[in-house]
């Protein structure tokens, strides 16, 4: 007897998606306008949310010299955030069901800009850190939610490009990040990286309290399984912490060894938990879809190289090749200027002729960048014959893939587990965020002059490599058992 995987799932989807309406009749003008500024409105939130991923990358030296502090520690500014992101999603859009998706979208956002001010005034790295963990808790409320109110506007038919949109304006935030960054750090401070979201937030709210229309899911009931969340954190959080001080502690270092060992051995209690508990936080019968659970690899295999080589490339300019935070935000400009060119196309494409191909080009063209960046780049600057082409081509790299993946990894599901295919998508993206920024710091350590220029070409080769992989992974064959 040949069993053939299930290419999809039928039934009633889960609280966090449920209630969303399925028009199949054209809107009005009317509608089709608010539908749009309802889109516009989310995809901002998005936006800022997700520039926090990448914004302190171009600072990171600028923060480590204020606090006197390691690369090491400085590290877990970024984990923390993408940490209590990911643990923090699913949760936040089971809360959005049950007590409304515009009241949870505008306490994130709040919240976010709580948060995002004490990140601007931490006194020490310490508080700092805690208080990006926080910040990631409340953009989890925002994300879900703010899908959660794109959704119901838009003809089943125009979904796809609503979330394309969506997941674009994420892809440009992270791409703009350092840029933004960098320009904040060298004309204010590296504060204003942070304490620039509190105004944002403020606009986003004031027009969100009139435009957005309230929605919940009667039926929703508790809460996710609260084991569940933490083990979501803590798996790659354990992991992280053993790759960022093995190479200072030494890789047979009982703690290091601890925390790899224990990371691992989480992830089948992470999964038992999932089938066993009555509110999982992971729902496994979502990776009974093929194709969602291919993206899914894909996006965490993708995000590692992405935000790794992202935060890598930052530092090269800067501790290398000796430029400056303006002149470091200027050379890496290009790159997302071809992104927010090309993002929204990407989506169209993937529409036309299936996401497969195009997530293979842009996997193919990012591994290509980071390979060339290996292989042609030392330590004499030649922006303009070297960087520039190579960042134009890593540009489509993230503009064909990012925007692509989040319409990707739900375009399988049935319409009620939109929401919650995307929530898990986000998730699996910031901890693939969290483990390829945690590869750069311990491949980089504390080396300098050619010892970083060595450490910089092999991170670069590793990148590469983990990209291809993206990409190649939508076409592993179908499994078969036979009996």
């Amino acid at each position: 007897m040949s069993i053939q995987e299930p290419e999809g799932l039928s039934g009633p989807g889960p609280a966090l998606a449920a209630g969303i309406p399925s028009p199949t009749q054209s809107k009005s003008p009317q509608a089709t306008a608010r539908a749009g500024r309802v889109l516009a409105l989310s995809s901002l939130a998005g936006f800022v949310v997700f520039l926090d991923t990448t914004i302190v990358n171009v600072a990171f030296e600028t923060i480590s010299h204020s606090f006197a502090t390691t690369a090491g520690h400085l590290s877990w500014v970024l984990n923390a955030y993408s940490l209590a992101f990911a643990a923090a999603l699913i949760p936040a859009g089971r809360l959005a069901d049950r007590y409304g998706r515009k009241l949870l979208f505008l306490i994130g956002l709040a919240g976010f800009a709580v948060f995002s001010a004490l990140c601007g005034a931490a006194p020490n790295v310490d508080v700092l850190i805690a208080a990006r963990a926080l910040q990631g808790v409340f953009a989890a409320l925002v994300i879900p939610s703010s899908l959660a109110l794109v959704l119901p506007e838009f003809p089943a038919a125009r979904r796809h490009v609503a979330i394309g949109t969506w997941g674009a304006m994420g892809a440009a935030a992270a791409a703009l990040g350092p840029t933004l960054g960098a320009l904040l750090t060298e004309y204010a401070s590296w504060r204003w990286i942070f304490l620039v979201n509190v105004p944002l937030c403020a606009l986003i709210i004031a027009i969100g309290v009139r435009l957005l229309r309230e929605s919940r899911e009667p039926q929703a009931a508790g809460l996710p399984d609260p084991i569940g969340a933490l083990l979501v954190a803590a798996v790659p959080a354990l992991v992280s912490f053993a790759i960022i001080e093995g190479p200072s502690w030494g890789w047979s270092d009982g703690r290091v060894v601890g925390g790899l060992v224990l990371g691992v051995a989480l992830i089948p209690v992470f999964v038992w938990r999932s089938a066993t508990a009555a509110r999982p936080v992971m729902d496994l019968a979502l990776f009974k879809v093929r194709e969602f659970r291919l993206v899914n690899a894909a996006t965490l295999l993708f995000a590692a190289a992405f935000y790794g080589m992202l935060l890598s490339n930052t530092l090269f300019l800067q501790s290398v090749w000796h430029y400056s935070v303006l002149q470091a935000a200027l050379g890496s400009i290009p790159a997302p200027l071809v992104v927010v060119a090309i993002a929204r196309q990407a989506s169209r494409l993937a529409g036309r002729i299936g996401h497969r191909p195009v997530l293979l080009a842009g996997a193919a063209s990012w591994a290509a960048g980071a390979a060339l960046f290996a292989s042609l780049i030392g330590s004499t600057p030649h922006w303009l014959t070297h960087w520039l082409p190579i960042s134009l081509l890593t540009g489509i790299g993230i503009g064909l893939t990012l925007p692509v993946q989040s319409g990707a990894a739900v375009a399988s599901l049935p319409q009620a587990r939109l929401a919650l295919g995307s929530a898990i998508a986000s998730c699996f993206r910031q901890v693939g965020a969290v483990l390829g920024i945690s590869v750069f710091v311990a491949v980089l350590g504390t080396s300098t002059g050619t010892q970083a220029l060595t450490a910089y070409h092999q991170v670069w080769w590793v990148y590469a490599a983990v990209s291809l992989l993206s990409g190649t992974v939508l076409f592993l064959p179908r499994l078969r058992w036979k009996h």
